[in-house]
């Protein structure tokens, strides 16, 4: 079978053209995905295969994308072994009984992908059956600090005051914390790429919020194990994180083939940075999907510029596509990158 074009970028090799995704491209924009919603509850959706897998499946059609990403949501794994947990359209996910203590580490139990995921494994053997061999199927899941942090939380944060409370007060909670999280994250990606997924993504969605020695002292160890534990699959392992451009070169060492870039580090500088054996990811500004057309191609070009033509590098928004962004302009995103060819 031949090699998708993501997974072959992803590896740094060569490719006909740049390939080409958009981090929550499953839903949000997509009419298709509204109407569904009016019927089904996100849980609803994520829980039943098909629904999920239907999901999944609408921007590769819409869209023209090289890959599809798995729709699930980075708590789903944590939600099947803990009480209490709910995603609120308003708000995210929010946790009944924040973690705050030793006590509550008894409620994290570790993950049977199999007996407590099954409907997420069907959805990735749904979708791995139903696409052309060309398109990439991404599974994912939450890096231990970005859940951590809704555990401790309760729910998304500005400031995460006590997350960082807790590992500044009491460091081998923490630490015990994490790496129950590590454990439950690597569970879930290894069962998906047994189920058929080409490649993963780790998103520490909110890991900006940490300073450098933070990063390496807290997240880092914990990172670490969960992409060192899919290195046997021979699988690309991306990690991505939002306002991270102070760590990128931190969260290639935790081991990532590929790193994620928002757009807030301009291609080329991560490049530099990261060196020739890293891929990169992104890095378009998600709002620029809103401008007009002229500006939209002028800020699509800059990012493919910005790569300089080099081999690893998988067109992507520098994070999720916004709920009101017209999927028609994404579709021109989509025919903007499969038309540029790198100089020669």
């Amino acid at each position: 079978m031949p090699v998708a074009p993501v997974v072959a970028a992803y590896r740094g090799e060569a490719v006909e053209r740049t390939p080409v995704w958009f981090m929550r491209q499953a839903g949000r924009c997509l009419p298709e995905y509204r109407a569904l919603r009016e019927r089904y509850s996100f849980a609803e959706v994520v829980q039943a295969p098909d629904l999920a897998a239907e999901v999944t499946l609408q921007p590769v059609r819409r869209l023209g994308v090289d890959a599809a990403i798995l729709f699930s949501d980075i708590v789903t794994p944590v939600q099947a072994v803990v009480d209490g947990i709910r995603i609120r359209p308003d708000r995210g996910p929010v946790v009944d009984h924040p973690f705050r203590s030793k006590d509550d580490l008894a409620r994290l139990r570790p993950l049977d992908p199999e007996a407590d995921l099954p409907y997420v494994l069907e959805t990735v053997r749904l979708v791995r059956g139903a696409l052309p061999p060309e398109v990439a199927l991404i599974g994912f899941a939450g890096a231990p600090f970005t859940v951590a942090s809704y555990l401790v939380e309760g729910g998304k944060s500005s400031d995460y005051r006590h997350t960082k409370a807790l590992m500044y007060r009491d460091p081998d909670v923490w630490d015990d914390l994490v790496d129950r999280l590590a454990g439950i994250a690597l569970a879930a990606l290894r069962a998906q790429v047994a189920a058929g997924a080409q490649a993963v993504q780790l998103f520490d969605s909110w890991v900006g919020a940490l300073s450098q020695a933070d990063y390496r002292r807290f997240v880092l160890p914990s990172s670490r194990r969960v992409l060192a534990g899919l290195a046997d699959l021979r699988v690309p392992r991306v990690h991505f994180g939002v306002g991270a451009g102070h760590l990128l070169e931190a969260m290639a060492e935790a081991g990532a083939d590929v790193v994620g870039v928002d757009w807030r580090v301009p291609l080329d500088e991560a490049r530099r940075r990261l060196g020739p054996t890293v891929a990169v990811q992104g890095n378009l500004d998600p709002t620029a999907v809103g401008a007009p057309p002229d500006v939209l191609e002028a800020r699509v070009n800059e990012v493919l510029a910005a790569n300089g033509g080099q081999p690893g590098h998988v067109f992507n928004l520098g994070w999720g596509v916004l709920p009101d962004t017209d999927p028609g302009a994404l579709r021109r995103v989509v025919d903007l990158v499969h038309a540029h060819r790198p100089p020669a």
